[in-house]
């Protein structure tokens, strides 16, 4: 099946050929007809599968007969982070470049006055993320009442970032005779509700079963110590195989100090995470587009926002918390049919995150890479080859609870020993820190590898 059997225009048709696609996605095969035909539509499919293409190259088509008015959008596409909505508005540009589409852009970190004057000329087209979009609603500055199509992206993502309320909200003050387009990659009990409430007798279109990693995409973990994570990455960096990469890292503070140790270590690095500015953030993505950095450190606010075709490698620094996002990370790459490779650097600490992602996947990843079992302890001594080859370690633990024994008699005579001697004897214990931690040593980052300061030990006098 070719784009010119799914119904669409002859002018959109030209613009897809254009950019350089000649058949559609599984996804955009079944959900073109039936946006065409306009009924509401539930689409189910994993990142990197085309989805986007899948609600806009309908919508130029539907939206090319009819006139805007001020302040009154006529179609409404909502996105929960701003790189998502600037990526919806590039594909509107780039498919509708033959028709007379006025589109606006409605994301936080940007300045309002323009965003205002271009709703008051009137668009067709209206892309937005919530916080926004409320604001100015709230503000008097914008209309929902003549919106014809609503289109709600990404509805995990949405459920995650607390926007559920928001959304409700929107439709409520949205047209009842309205066509509404759900797209998600996974289908929780929340937006099953939400899809129930607000969408009228809609087709479920689903391409692959909810939360399942692109078969383009081979995926590895490298098992490894906490203190070797940065070494390991560096390792893979300059490997043959790796064209350019997406590391996603949990933190944001993690975000900038790996940056920046790539930096030092003469990698074109660059990073994108939510405290940067607007500008910063689409400026890092241009440069990693173009070629300029071939690394880029991410937080998840990028997980789902970033569409650059031949990324070689996904590496996740960190495991992520949730299963979901690892599926959204690594299909930053194998996207359009394209091959690609994930990786994820797993410590002892992370087998419970990466236990819940297998079960999610409904198969184990291949462990590859240097390798340093979880189990391997930090410091431990090589096997002995037999039992009678290593005299040594049982020897050293008869000799501790020795040393522990003596450590009560010797310090009730403290007062009767040379003040050198006594000094000596206080900080002999100390040289083997106490177990027994306060609570203020949990909340200290598991990246922590220095000793333990003295004032957070319980025994410390």
């Amino acid at each position: 099946m070719s784009f010119a059997d799914l119904g669409l225009s002859d002018q959109l048709l030209r613009a897809v050929e254009d950019s350089g696609y000649a058949d559609p996605t599984p996804i955009q095969r079944a959900a073109i007809p039936a946006v065409l035909m306009g009924r509401d539509l539930i689409g189910i499919a994993q990142t990197g599968t085309g989805k986007t293409a899948g609600f806009v190259l309908p919508m130029i088509d539907i939206l090319s007969e009819g006139r805007s008015r001020a302040l009154m959008p006529r179609s409404l596409i909502l996105e929960p982070t701003r790189e998502l909505a600037a990526q919806v508005s590039e594909n509107f540009d780039k498919y509708g470049k033959y028709k007379k589409l006025s589109m606006a852009l409605l994301i936080g970190g940007v300045q309002m006055g323009d965003q205002v004057k271009a709703l008051q000329k009137g668009v067709d087209v209206l892309i937005a993320t919530p916080g926004r979009l409320m604001d100015l609603f709230g503000r008097g500055k914008i209309l929902l009442t003549g919106c014809e199509l609503l289109v709600i992206d990404e509805a995990d993502r949405m459920l995650d970032m607390g926007f559920i309320p928001d959304i409700e909200e929107i439709c409520s003050k949205l047209p009842k005779s309205r066509q509404t387009l759900l797209f998600s990659a996974t289908m929780p009990p929340p937006i099953q509700k939400l899809a129930a409430k607000f969408l009228n007798d809609p087709k479920t279109v689903e391409v692959s079963r909810p939360a399942t990693a692109n078969i383009d995409i081979e995926q590895r973990l490298v098992e490894i110590r906490s203190d070797k994570k940065r070494d390991v990455l560096r390792d893979l960096l300059r490997t043959d195989e790796l064209k350019n990469a997406i590391v996603f890292c949990n933190r944001k503070t993690t975000v900038r100090e790996l940056a920046t140790s790539l930096k030092r270590a003469r990698f074109a690095a660059g990073q994108i995470h939510g405290d940067m500015d607007q500008s910063d953030r689409i400026a890092e993505f241009d440069r990693f587009k173009a070629g300029e950095i071939t690394v880029l450190v991410a937080s998840d606010v990028a997980a789902r926002g970033l569409d650059v075709r031949g990324v070689s490698h996904v590496i996740n620094f960190d495991v992520p918390w949730q299963p979901d996002d690892y599926i959204h990370r690594i299909g930053r790459t194998g996207r359009a049919g394209d091959k690609g490779i994930a990786i994820t650097l797993a410590t002892r600490e992370d087998a419970e995150a990466v236990s819940a992602i297998e079960k999610m996947l409904g198969q184990k990843i291949t462990r590859s890479g240097p390798g340093v079992a979880l189990a391997a302890p930090a410091q431990a001594p090589e096997s002995p080859t037999n039992e009678s080859d290593a005299p040594e370690p049982p020897a050293a633990r008869e000799k501790r609870p020795r040393r522990r024994a003596k450590a009560a008699p010797q310090a009730r005579k403290d007062e009767k020993q040379p003040r050198e001697k006594k000094q000596e004897q206080e900080r002999e214990p100390r040289q083997q820190p106490s177990q027994e931690r306060s609570p203020v040593v949990e909340d200290i980052a598991p990246e922590w590898n220095g000793p333990l300061p003295s004032f957070l030990s319980k025994s410390a006098g």
